[in-house]
């Protein structure tokens, strides 16, 4: 019995053998067999892909009058290792040879799509209509307005420099609002920018009017920074990061001409007017971040109405400090966030009868409540630039609806107590809209 139990057992396991022996035997015929099909299948799509560029290739030939170009074929050998790419190359428009290499083709930078924009830069237009109610008798405003239209022209230039211009259209006439070239990539770190720019005091300052939280500008900002116009001149700009293990930390200097609206002038070429700023980042959790920011901008005083003693050499100077905090949960981002602003002013300003010292600030607040709707409010207070003892106090309640990212509506109730004048009760609607490929705004 025990005999004929081995005798069983040991067929047994010879017979398991053998099977796992022949599955095992038939397992890489299915694996190439796969492999096989996969190959079949690639090779497929390759000869269709190559089929369709060809087609296209062919119409747009035609539609330009040029001679198509032939593909290498699905089954080319490829590059052999360690030999140069060949370098990518697009044709020149007739009366284009020499716009920046040699006659016939011009090199492609980074990827097609950079080489379309050496023509074809990124425009984008972005109007801005406001409608006023209410009274005001010290600063009256029009009861409807295109107040702004801006077209913005934005494209790299070379592997080592970018421009951007915007084109402010108004009712009164068109002006350039900015326009520089960014070198991103000089040595020791610097990014420099060389043209017309806002200057880099303060924030609200830097933005342009489509991307304030309000239809208007602050108070401080109306009163001692130059209204709507802001601090906008030709001159040069540096900035560098400054590198260290706790916070985000920018450093700016700019050389300006020294004309700049009602706060600056240049009545001689030596008059040129200098801004500094220091601006640090901070992550204080995953959903809120801090955004501090310190200025300081200097330049000439420009002449007062009447003054028969004036004097070239006296000089107004700015400072500034300014926050932002933000709040975004990341489970909740596009249905709740908050964005708190606020930012304070001085200014020291040398004239014939004396040196007028004066200051102002506003604080505000804008809170996401669903994911299309935002409310707000701002409280604001300035003194008067060339008055000494004047002070406006004013504060405002917003509403804003977002249809799209494309267009905004906004809403806006601005209670003003003049110091020369009546009290002002006014309703502000604003809508804005945009078209184009518009580039992102430094954060």
């Amino acid at each position: 019995m025990r005999t004929a139990r081995a005798v069983y057992a040991g067929v047994s396991f010879c017979v398991c053998m053998g099977v796992a022996s022949t599955a095992a035997a038939q397992q890489p015929a299915a694996d190439a067999a796969a492999a096989q099909a996969l190959r079949a299948e690639i090779d497929q799509l390759r000869a269709d892909f190559t089929a369709r560029l060809t087609a296209l290739e062919a119409k747009l030939a035609a539609a330009v009058g040029e001679a198509p170009t032939v593909p290498a074929a699905a089954g080319a050998a490829p590059t052999q290792p360690g030999a140069a790419p060949a370098q990518p190359t697009v044709a020149v428009p007739p009366g284009a040879e020499g716009a920046g290499g040699p006659s016939g083709s011009l090199p492609v930078y980074g990827n097609a799509s950079a080489a379309s924009k050496i023509f074809n830069p990124d425009i984008a237009v972005i109007g801005n209509f406001v409608g006023v109610g209410g009274n005001n008798d010290v600063r009256p405003e029009r009861s409807l307005e295109m107040r702004e239209a801006e077209a913005s022209f934005q494209a790299v230039v070379d592997p080592y420099a970018r421009a951007d211009f915007f084109m402010a259209f108004a009712e009164q006439g068109v002006d350039l609002e900015e326009g520089f070239v960014t070198f991103p990539t000089l040595p020791g770190g610097l990014l420099v920018k060389v043209g017309k720019m806002r200057a880099a005091f303060g924030k609200v300052n830097t933005f342009h009017t489509h991307q304030l939280p309000w239809p208007d500008r602050p108070l401080v900002i109306e009163n001692l920074v130059g209204g709507e116009e802001g601090i906008t001149d030709a001159g040069v700009s540096a900035a560098r990061l400054i590198p260290n293990r706790w916070m985000f930390l920018e450093a700016t200097g700019q050389v300006y001409r020294g004309d700049a609206g009602s706060i600056f002038a240049a009545t001689r070429r030596s008059d040129l007017s200098y801004t500094g700023r220091l601006r640090g980042y901070h992550d204080i959790s995953e959903s809120t971040n801090l955004d501090v920011g310190g200025s300081v901008m200097l330049g000439h005083t420009p002449p007062a109405a009447f003054e028969a003693d004036f004097d070239p050499s006296h000089t107004t100077t700015l400072y500034g400090i300014d926050a932002t905090v933000r709040w975004r949960p990341l489970q909740r981002s596009i249905y709740r966030s908050f964005i708190g602003r606020s930012e304070v002013i001085w200014s020291r300003r040398e004239q014939s009868a004396g040196r007028i010292d004066s200051s102002g600030f506003y604080v505000s607040g804008d809170y996401q409540f669903a994911r299309r709707w935002f409310g707000g409010g701002r409280l604001d207070q300035s003194d008067r630039l060339d008055v000494d003892g004047l002070r406006d106090k004013s504060y405002s309640a917003l509403i804003t609806f977002w249809p799209s990212e494309f267009s905004q509506l906004r809403g806006q109730y601005r209670h003003t107590d003049y110091a020369d004048g009546p009290t002002a009760h006014e309703f502000l609607f604003q809508l804005q809209f945009s078209i184009g490929a518009h580039g992102a705004h430094p954060f």
